[in-house]
């Protein structure tokens, strides 16, 4: 399948988040705009359900009308059930929180990337294997991100979690921040390192995107990044510091059973871990 990327970032962050009772009632222009590829862009359902399409010519994208300082944000996601391999998204090199989808041949297990920047430095790639069928049905994508945590879910089931560690010198994602999505041709490097190339005969490739409601802190005209952080955003409440038990044996689980890759046990590429994974 394709390679989505759902960027948190100075000019680009997909936060993804709780799925609330409105969500599928908000259409999409009313949070969101088209930001390239325009004619391979469909809405539907009366504006609450978009689809991006990709061929040789050209991909697509959308992004939030404004910037975020924090939230806890939600993005409902069916990918192609073609065979896609190869393909990719993309997004700025500044602060990012990352869901990317790294494509692969059809009949092949899905394999669901996240990536964190901060200040432009990422290269903290996690990697897990799809417990099911991206293409079969719409599922949840969500992330938290608050001053004390950051935490990546799929449908409600936390697969990741990147603390606030400035205190140790780890840079942590804290400028306001876009929501932005996009569909293009990522063959060099997106599936098997980019040996797998795309097979166009299969194009044009779809995804189709649901859940509009934006929940994070707006930044608007000269609103400062710090009110962000009051405690009157209720994902910037104790109770999202730190998972629950529950949520820590979720984690744990996904680790165990899905997880097929690592930054922080990549001793060839660091042979010395960086500051966070020693704190894992």
């Amino acid at each position: 399948m394709e390679y989505y990327s759902f960027l948190l970032g100075l000019l680009a962050f997909f936060l993804l988040g709780r799925l609330f009772a409105s969500a599928d009632i908000v259409e999409f222009d009313e949070n969101y705009e088209i930001t390239w590829g325009y004619d391979h862009v469909l809405l539907f359902n009366q504006g609450r359900e978009v689809q991006l399409s990709m061929d040789i010519s050209s991909g697509a994208g959308f992004g939030s009308k404004l910037r975020y300082g924090s939230g806890f944000f939600h993005m409902r996601i069916k990918l192609p059930p073609k065979d896609s391999a190869g393909l990719t998204s993309q997004g700025d090199k500044h602060d990012e929180l990352d869901f990317e989808f790294l494509g692969n041949r059809e009949g092949k297990p899905i394999t669901l990337q996240t990536n964190v920047f901060a200040d432009g430095v990422g290269n903290r790639e996690q990697r897990i294997l799809l417990w099911f069928d991206p293409a079969a049905n719409f599922h949840t994508y969500q992330i938290l991100w608050n001053q004390h945590q950051i935490v990546f879910y799929v449908d409600d089931v936390p697969i990741r979690v990147f603390k606030n560690n400035k205190n140790i010198g780890v840079g942590y994602p804290s400028q306001a921040m876009q929501v932005e999505a996009s569909l293009w041709d990522g063959d060099s490097w997106a599936t098997d390192g980019g040996k797998t190339k795309t097979n166009w005969s299969m194009a044009p490739f779809k995804a189709h995107f649901q859940g509009f409601d934006i929940g994070g802190c707006p930044i608007i005209q000269n609103t400062n990044v710090q009110e962000c952080y009051s405690p009157k955003y209720w994902w910037n409440s104790e109770k999202y510091w730190k998972l629950d038990s529950k949520q820590q044996i979720e984690l744990e689980n996904v680790r165990n059973k899905y997880m097929s890759y690592d930054y922080c046990s990549d001793r060839p590429r660091y042979p010395v871990p960086p500051p966070e994974c020693l704190l894992q």
